[in-house]
């Protein structure tokens, strides 16, 4: 059986007068569709380090806290197929970062020089993210889950039992 990638991804908060998560599109790219910053863990990389960098290097912000750790699942890449371990974290950043900015992709992984165009959008979510990446917002707060989660029923925890519904 092939290993999975490990990766984590980031439930980055604001706090305004209505809490807001971070995400962003990919210029040029809209079949991307809009995402949370996510991506591959370094081998011996700590999962929390990886996330303060995953956010760093796709959105440039610097000023973000991890709380704690939210979820974990084993899904396949939606293209590839190839098997895929993720770990979701939920980070607060201060209310005064940016509402919008454009931001070019540091580092030499897959993503280099590519631009993002982030912003911040009210919880909860009136649209779904791409890869399903919504899918554990209610577990940081029951009023943050977007109602396609609680229909979707595919990917598993990292315990192996299905992720349980309602979210």
């Amino acid at each position: 059986m092939t290993r999975p990638r490990i990766r984590v991804a980031a439930y980055v908060i604001r706090h305004h007068s209505v809490p807001e998560l971070l995400v962003f599109d990919h210029v040029g790219t809209p079949a991307a569709g809009t995402q949370v910053p996510a991506g591959g863990v370094g081998p011996g990389e700590e999962l929390e380090l990886a996330v303060l960098r995953e956010v760093a290097e796709e959105t440039g912000l610097s000023d973000v806290a991890v709380v704690r750790q939210v979820a974990g699942e084993d899904k396949p890449h939606p293209e590839s197929g190839q098997p895929r371990r993720t770990t979701y974290f939920f980070l607060q950043t201060s209310t005064d970062t940016p509402d919008v900015w454009e931001h070019r992709v540091s580092g030499d992984g897959e993503d280099a020089d590519l631009a993002f165009a982030c912003r911040f959008l009210a919880l909860p979510l009136k649209q779904p993210l791409a890869d399903e990446q919504d899918a554990w917002l209610g577990r940081i707060d029951p009023l943050w889950a977007t109602p396609e989660a609680s229909d979707r029923g595919d990917a598993t925890r990292l315990d192996g039992r299905p992720r349980a519904r309602g979210l």
